[in-house]
Parts: structure tokens; C-alpha cells; sequence
């Protein structure tokens, strides 16, 4: 799965999806990560209200099952669930996009909750119960 992070200084998730000038993606898998590149935007990314500035991102994401930002407004999270992919909020703009790469690894090698599976479109794993007769 690819997942994008918006990021000022390619470390840190510590950029605003709407206002960021760039975007590093990588591929996820159960063996690990690979970075598969930088995406850049330019214009008036500040400009509140605009929302004309968000069509370049929901195009260049579109094949992205998550988008890691520090910060988005409801409109951009709306649109990017429309579209089908899961935006996620860091917990501070010292998150190290490495750390949750890691993360991500270990998750999808275990049982991924419940939003992963749905966003990675897998099936719900089956119960059976274990009943004696």
C-alpha cells in the first residue's frame, strides 16, 4: 500500500495537508518499506478558503491508501475519504515518518485494526466459534 506524508524537512510529519509544498510516498508491504517519491506543489498553498489548491494533492494521492499530515481541514478530509483513502493526524510535528513506517510494518505482519483492513480491502477475518458437541 502506498502512504503519503506531508513533511517540510522529509523526517517529520509537520506539514499541513493543504498548505504543504511536498509530500514523501512510500510503498508499505509486510517485508518492509521503500520510499517511491517526492511530490511537490507550488502556487498560493496558505491561501485559506482556496480550495482550487487541493485538486492537485487529491490527484497526486489518489492512489495512496493513507496521507500522514500534522494538520487538515474538514473539506480536504472529506474529499480524500471520499476518494477512499484514510487521513491521519500526527500526535505532535516531532512524529518521525520512519517511526510509523515501522509501525506500519509490524501492524500489517500482525492483525491490523479493523480502519486498516477496511482501507486495505480485506476481508474481516472469520470467526469460529469453539463449540464441543
Amino acid at each position: 500500500m502506498k502512504i503519503a506524508f506531508a513533511t517540510d524537512d522529509l523526517v517529520h510529519i509537520n506539514a499541513h495537508f493543504g498548505w504543504a509544498s511536498q509530500m514523501s510516498v512510500y510503498d508499505v508491504t509486510t517485508d518492509g518499506y521503500e520510499f517511491v517519491g517526492l511530490l511537490n506543489f507550488s502556487g498560493d498553498l496558505k491561501e485559506d478558503g482556496n480550495e482550487d489548491k487541493l485538486v492537485p494533492k487529491l490527484k497526486a494521492v489518489a492512489d495512496c491508501t493513507i496521507v500522514y499530515v500534522s494538520a487538515i481541514g474538514p473539506s480536504a478530509a472529506a474529499r480524500l475519504v471520499n476518494r477512499g483513502i484514510t487521513p491521519i493526524k500526527s500526535r505532535s510535528e516531532e512524529d518521525k515518518i520512519e517511526d510509523i513506517l515501522n509501525r506500519l510494518v509490524q501492524t500489517l505482519k500482525g492483525n491490523p485494526p479493523p480502519w486498516l483492513r477496511k482501507a486495505l480491502g480485506q476481508p474481516k477475518p472469520t470467526f469460529i466459534p469453539n463449540v464441543d458437541r
